[in-house]
């Protein structure tokens, strides 16, 4: 059956896309119901820098004493057990478990003065997403969001993606919030899945001319339904398109992108057998075919025990899946419109703690950039001896967001209005990190 949202309140569409375009596609499936055409209501043309971004969320909290900021003057409390690497660019260390993405430095600019004042994770994370501080349950869309109100659907992919889905540690973190339903990420779920396929994302394999009858007649019925509650606030909320575009039934475009089957066993490979490295090929994938704002959630840094044996697992993970996909996109040159931000909510304590552990620390953290004219082979910012506070260029998630915004053409103090007609700028505070682009 379709599924219409009884609910009395009101969102704002992410497109102007009418009521009649909304309706529980995943629903009719099995009727081969395809709408992509409806959804082609893009932003058109911009002055930007970037065609899409590409967030790689380290939910948990990357320690940078152990990855990117590493201490090797300091006490052995504070500088952990891992020695330091030489990378592509002079002078520049990184961790030893780190020797792709050492290779790669001189294609991106290192980030070592995050910071801000908050070491909850749920509100640390919201905070970074969307670069406004709120609750920890999220008072403002994150960038993905705001990314697909502006630029809406290009084609028949959505803007946003979630690759395996946003970040959750106790609720779903990463949201439209008031933006409402039509903006949510599309969830791809885990593409290292075996026979990995994105839920009703598959055409039916009958069509016969009784069933395209089925679904002519009824399309005319839901646009007769349609028409006849435009007004009726009760059910408003159904023009959210029943809130998931994850249950949409995309065009082969769509297909297309999410088929990483069709990638070669040495690519595949390359990038990682294993949730995040096929995440990260996914996300190039995705971007390859219009898909606005991809975040790759990558979990699972939040080490307050054991953190060497956690980061002895974690950190090649991640260097392979990183490593490669900046290499790949460099060579493909997609690098050039594609901006790739990695970074989590916070960075960890100073001292190794008496679980052998790190704790939560938003004084300081690291975050790497790159593509979209980003600077190659810079660092920007920097810690004290200890890498407990920022000394030089402190980057807030204001600023973040901000060079986010703009690489997309999006202006950060663009105001949008709540359900209730309330205008609220996009960004409260915040300026690009020029340094970025020296």
């Amino acid at each position: 059956m379709i599924d219409l949202s009884l609910s009395s309140t009101r969102h704002r569409l992410c497109n102007g896309v009418s009521r009649r375009d909304f309706l529980r596609i995943g629903a009719l499936a099995p009727l081969g119901l395809s709408l992509p055409h409806l959804l082609a209501a893009g932003a058109g043309d911009r002055n930007t820098r970037a065609k899409s971004v590409i967030l790689i969320y380290l939910g948990g909290g990357l320690s940078h004493h152990d990855s990117f900021d590493m201490k090797p003057d300091a006490v052995e409390q504070i500088r952990g057990k891992y020695k330091s690497i030489s990378t592509s660019v002079p002078g520049l260390s990184i961790c030893e478990l780190l020797p792709k993405t050492a290779q790669v430095m001189d294609k991106l600019t290192l980030v070592r003065s995050g910071t801000h004042e908050n070491d909850h994770h749920e509100t640390a994370t919201n905070w970074v997403l969307s670069g406004r501080f709120g609750t920890p349950f999220g008072d403002h869309p994150a960038m993905g969001a705001i990314v697909a109100h502006e630029t809406g659907f290009s084609g028949a992919v959505p803007p946003y993606v979630a690759v395996p889905k946003n970040p959750s540690f106790t609720w779903e973190l990463g949201k439209s919030v008031w933006l409402g339903g039509r903006c949510e990420s599309f969830k791809a779920g885990n593409p290292n899945d075996k026979d990995y396929r994105v839920r009703d994302l598959s055409a039916p394999s009958d069509q016969t001319l009784q069933a395209l009858e089925r679904r002519r007649t009824l399309r005319a019925a839901v646009d007769h339904l349609a028409d006849h509650v435009k007004g009726n606030d009760q059910i408003a909320t159904y023009d959210e398109f029943s809130r998931k575009a994850a249950e949409m039934v995309l065009s082969p475009q769509a297909q297309s992108a999410f088929a990483i089957d069709k990638e070669d066993t040495k690519t595949r490979d390359d990038y990682g057998r294993n949730e995040f490295g096929q995440s990260a090929l996914l996300a190039r994938r995705l971007v390859e075919n219009g898909v606005r704002f991809v975040t790759v959630n990558f979990g699972g840094w939040d080490h307050h025990a054991d953190i060497f044996k956690g980061l002895d697992k974690k950190l090649p993970e991640f260097d392979q899946g990183y490593g490669s996909l900046i290499g790949d996109l460099d060579q493909r040159g997609m690098l050039q419109d594609t901006l790739v931000l990695a970074m989590g909510e916070f960075g960890r304590t100073p001292k190794v703690n008496d679980k052998a552990g790190r704790d939560h620390w938003g004084r300081a953290g690291s975050m790497l950039w790159a593509g979209a004219g980003v600077a190659r082979g810079a660092v920007v910012g920097a810690t004290d001896k200890n890498g407990a506070f920022v000394t030089d260029r402190p980057v807030r998630p204001a600023d973040v967001a901000w060079t986010v915004y703009e690489a997309l053409g999006i202006d950060p103090e663009k105001h949008l209005h709540t359900p209730d007609g309330r205008p609220v700028s996009i960004l409260a505070e915040g300026a690009t990190i020029k340094e970025l682009y020296a």
